[in-house]
């Protein structure tokens, strides 16, 4: 039985769904759900003239509040405990290491994520947040597809 339940989450379709995951498993065990929120910082963007990522930063701020009320509220109207928690990425830690230390600190025995499930060249380049917590992690992860609760195409019954 999971107790504490981390899912990571940054307003995409994908987060959405393991989120939903996420609510309904701790629901059933009575356990505390922890959405979890990166602000992610773009350095390589810094030193271009005349670009200010104050301006970037603070909209995913905003972001996240917005997200927070959201999921904070969904999880008071189905009857389960917890509140968002957000952290920041830098040079040095990045979305994985700080979903990981989120999980730790906030004394996790669960983490759930979104996947999209990318192969081929497209993992290759982007790399897979998901993948990497699964590689890293000393806890159990469970992984949603992008596809779960996708409406099914009309040939399949």
């Amino acid at each position: 039985m999971y107790t504490r339940i981390l899912v990571a989450v940054d307003g995409s379709a994908t987060s959405r769904r393991a989120f939903e995951a996420a609510v309904e498993l701790a629901k059933a065990m009575g356990s505390t759900l922890l959405p979890f929120y990166v602000i992610e910082n773009t350095p390589m963007y810094f030193d271009a003239p005349g670009y200010d990522p104050s301006i970037l930063r603070n909209q995913m701020i905003a972001q996240g509040k917005d997200l927070a009320d959201e999921m904070n509220q969904a999880m008071r109207e189905r009857g389960v405990q917890g509140d968002m928690v957000t952290g920041e990425a830098s040079s040095l830690d990045d979305v994985p290491t700080l979903v990981l230390e989120a999980a730790k600190t906030h004394h996790a025995d669960l983490i759930v994520m979104g996947t999209h499930g990318r192969r081929g060249v497209q993992r290759l380049i982007l790399g897979s947040v998901a993948e990497r917590c699964v590689r890293q992690s000393s806890l159990p992860v469970l992984l949603i597809p992008s596809a779960a609760g996708a409406p099914a195409d009309k040939g399949e019954q």
